[in-house]
């Protein structure tokens, strides 16, 4: 029989507060795809591009993972969001047709 340890701390005391991102970029590479979490580092500048407007921002995390775990985390955060929406009675902005989250 296999023993488990009781008490497991994956989380280093220095990120355990976790990292404030105000969006994420998604991208991939033939064999891993890469989530990068970021924070906003200034009010969006005028820019060449079509939208209109870019933002200077930092990223605050890179995770990489493998493509066979996608599909896992694209259904824990449906059901987290699923479960946030109950809870609430609200939704996100973005799904009611409408600009930002609410602050």
């Amino acid at each position: 029989m296999t023993q488990h340890p009781q008490n497991i701390n994956l989380i280093p005391p220095v990120d355990a507060g976790g990292h404030y991102a105000d969006f994420v970029l998604v991208w991939q590479s033939g064999e891993t795809f890469v989530i990068d979490f970021a924070a906003i580092a200034s009010p969006p500048l005028p820019s060449e591009d079509p939208d209109g407007s870019s933002v200077q921002a930092q990223v605050v995390s890179r995770v990489r993972i493998p493509p066979s775990q996608v599909f896992e985390i694209m259904k824990a955060l449906e059901t987290e969001l699923s479960k946030w929406e109950r809870r609430t009675g609200n939704e996100p902005r973005e799904l009611r047709g409408g600009g930002q989250p609410e602050a």
